[in-house]
């Protein structure tokens, strides 16, 4: 993980924040970097906004710009394990004017810190597009690598696409792998 710069923030999401979310999970364009495009009605959007607050095993929060309360992307930690330790990043940067300033590898170095060292996780996943190379460029300057490629494992826009499945460990973890015993190798 690497030192980001201090470009933008993480912080709670305001209920404000439902509107442009709303308008980015129906912008197809958009969409299609990471998912197949299915447009989301403004009732499922806002039960899907209240929920994904009060889970358990979900951190999300708001990317803004420094100096600025204005909203660009929200990203989150789902499927928090703490047994395992370990979590799933997503990041969505809905501003396209915010796309290409470094704004998506800042807030994926701080959601890694928080993480890392305030959720005291080992293990950070996520699936990402092969062809979503921008994504895949920010998410190697973070310290992501590639832990395997699954071959067609999305439909996206009418076609088979393949899908990287990329980590990042906990640089700070001193603890040593265990067999399913217990024992240390």
């Amino acid at each position: 993980m690497s030192v980001a710069p201090d470009r933008v923030r993480l912080v709670a999401l305001k209920e404000a924040d439902a509107e442009p979310m709303f308008q980015w999970i129906n912008d197809r364009e958009l969409v299609l970097h990471s998912a197949p495009f299915k447009p989301v009605s403004e009732t499922q959007h806002r039960a899907w906004f209240k929920q994904v607050q009060q889970r358990e095993d979900v951190a999300i929060f708001g990317i803004r710009l420094r100096g600025s309360d204005r909203l660009i992307g929200y990203c989150q930690l789902r499927e928090i394990d703490p047994v395992h330790r370990s979590a799933e990043l997503q990041i969505r940067l809905g501003a396209k004017d915010a796309w290409g300033k470094g704004y998506g590898t800042d807030a994926v170095n701080r959601l890694l810190g928080f993480a890392f060292k305030d959720k005291n996780l080992h293990r950070v996943y996520l699936h990402v597009l092969s062809s979503n190379t921008a994504a895949v460029r920010i998410y190697r300057k973070a310290g992501f690598t590639r832990e395997a490629l699954m071959k067609e494992a999305a439909y996206i826009d009418g076609r088979y696409v393949d899908v990287l499945l990329i980590a990042a460990l906990n640089p700070d973890n001193t603890t040593k792998k265990t067999t399913r015993h217990g024992s240390t190798p």
